[in-house]
């Protein structure tokens, strides 16, 4: 079974190289152990530079030239949208994906993801979630617990969202699940893209795995959250207003 991950990437020079190697790592391993759902380097990790001004681009490319199943892309674009629509018009892999570089989600859930796939055919769709009662979360700062549960809730309330997690950053599909998607989807750029798919996927009945994950923020961020809220708010409403003229609410 093949697999293409895609690391969408703005200005991460302090994780992008620890990322890449320990994934790569990781998979060389898994390969070795279960052939059954990764055979040698049927694996690549796809490195999406969305418009970097540091020296993520030289990292990228060192790493590049230094694994075979490691590509490095560059766009000047910047989001994660645009950077998982880019990844998946060049997949060629069976199974397609995106992952935070900072790997918050343990990377043995890739194996689970793998086998998830291959057990059940008719999975199309694989959604890590830290909101299940299965999920083990640390090192999470309140006021981002905060706004996730905040989101979630008004996913559900507007959408009908089944699943427990809408931005984990740990989302696998087969290949033709995840190309049908991004043709539905629209223009957005930015993180709210990734939500617009999950939507969109139970909305066209795409069979979608709700996987419980161990995630850990490992490292300091702010956010502002009257501005975060905001954007939420905006958001939700230009995609209900699409939902409903092409009557899919």
């Amino acid at each position: 079974m093949k697999l293409n991950i895609l690391f969408p990437v703005l200005n991460e020079h302090k994780r992008l190289e620890r990322g890449i190697r320990m994934t790569a790592l990781y998979l060389e391993l898994l390969a070795k152990k279960e052939g059954s759902i990764l055979y040698g380097e049927d694996y690549r990790l796809t490195i999406v530079d969305n418009g970097s001004d540091d020296d993520t681009p030289e990292i990228g490319a060192m790493l590049s030239r230094e694994y075979e199943a490691v590509e490095y892309v560059r766009i000047e674009e910047r989001g994660v949208g645009i950077a998982f629509r880019t990844g998946v018009e060049r997949n060629e892999a069976e199974i397609v994906g995106y992952m935070d570089i900072d790997l918050s989600t343990d990377l043995r859930y890739l194996a689970k993801t793998l086998r998830i796939f291959e057990k059940y055919p008719e999975i199309g769709y694989v959604n890590g979630t830290r909101f299940h009662r299965k999920s083990v979360v640390t090192g999470r700062k309140w006021y981002r617990k905060v706004t996730s549960a905040g989101l979630l809730f008004l996913l559900k309330l507007v959408f009908g969202m089944k699943v427990t997690d809408a931005i984990c950053g740990f989302t696998f599909m087969r290949k033709d699940v995840a190309s049908d998607l991004v043709g539905r989807c629209g223009g957005e750029q930015g993180w709210f893209y990734m939500i617009e798919l999950l939507l969109r996927a139970e909305k066209a009945g795409v069979r979608i795995a709700d996987l419980p994950v161990r995630w850990r923020e490992d490292y300091d961020t702010t956010v502002k959250i009257p501005r975060t809220i905001r954007n939420y708010l905006i958001n939700i409403a230009k995609l209900k207003a699409e939902f409903i003229r092409e009557g899919l609410l």
